[in-house]
């Protein structure tokens, strides 16, 4: 079983390793969908539902609770929401590694208030699993 810090860890810093006492073994199925995130390329996107839906296990708000908790050191951006909004308070960080992976996004409008931020484009950014 690999230690996978949560989000909120700092990067550069390991989280303790599950099984140490006081930190708790990593589920079986956080550590199917950790694996699941590591497979989607860069400049993709699986949903929650898209990744509940790969293991044949739980549902996308399972798979969401997976990542908060355990998914700080797999490419957490990757897993997203099916209708393309960025993780709350986590936007500019994810939008950082959407631009540098050449992740489709939709621009906001020009209606759209200032310092609104993009949502993913779904249609061209969605991995299926299949090829890069």
């Amino acid at each position: 079983m690999r230690g996978h810090p949560s989000p909120a860890t700092p990067p550069g810093e390991d989280a303790p390793s599950p099984g140490v006492e006081g930190v708790p073994e990593l589920p079986d199925f956080a550590e199917r969908v950790l694996d699941v995130a590591d497979l989607i390329p860069p400049g993709r996107v699986m949903t929650y539902g898209d990744v509940a839906e790969w293991l044949e296990e739980g549902g996308p708000r399972q798979v969401g609770r997976a990542m908060a908790l355990y998914g700080g050191a797999v490419p957490w951006w990757r897993v997203v929401r099916a209708d393309g909004v960025l993780l709350a308070g986590q936007e500019q960080q994810a939008l950082a590694h959407y631009h540098a992976e050449g992740t489709p996004l939709r621009e906001p409008g020009h209606s759209a208030r200032s310092g609104h931020t993009p949502r993913l484009d779904m249609r061209r950014a969605r991995w299926d699993g299949t090829g890069g």
